[in-house]
């Protein structure tokens, strides 16, 4: 179906999530290390990234902010999955770029679903 840059630095949520993906017909490239991103964005042209927020090195506000100026990666959709389930954390994410916010704990349907109303 398509293929998704899946930054997060819970390498267990990370392979739950990579599942659920892959099992949606998804190609997964995953990654716990957000300062990573931006080099793999560009190598593989993702079509959708989904990102933790609350990462050692560079939260998923600082990593959004990045790709949505940089010329190659401004265009990729960024979804952000996180625990900080405030609104304030979700409109500063959408503020930040983000083209979905989703919050944990979510369900397989739940990421799909998501998933596949941004990329659509």
């Amino acid at each position: 179906m398509s293929k998704i840059l899946l930054v997060e630095d819970d390498t267990s949520l990370l392979n739950l999530m990579e599942s659920y993906l892959e099992d949606g017909g998804h190609t997964v490239i995953a990654t716990t290390d957000a300062k990573r991103v931006m080099e793999q964005a560009v190598k593989y042209k993702p079509d959708i990234i989904i990102t933790d927020i609350v990462m050692p090195g560079m939260s998923g506000f600082e990593l959004c902010r990045s790709l949505k100026k940089h010329p190659i990666t401004g265009s990729i959709p960024v979804m952000m999955c996180s625990s900080k389930n405030q609104e304030i954390d979700r409109l500063w994410g959408m503020k930040q770029g983000a083209d979905a916010y989703l919050t944990k704990p979510f369900s397989r349907e739940q990421l799909l679903r998501t998933v596949n109303l941004v990329i659509s």
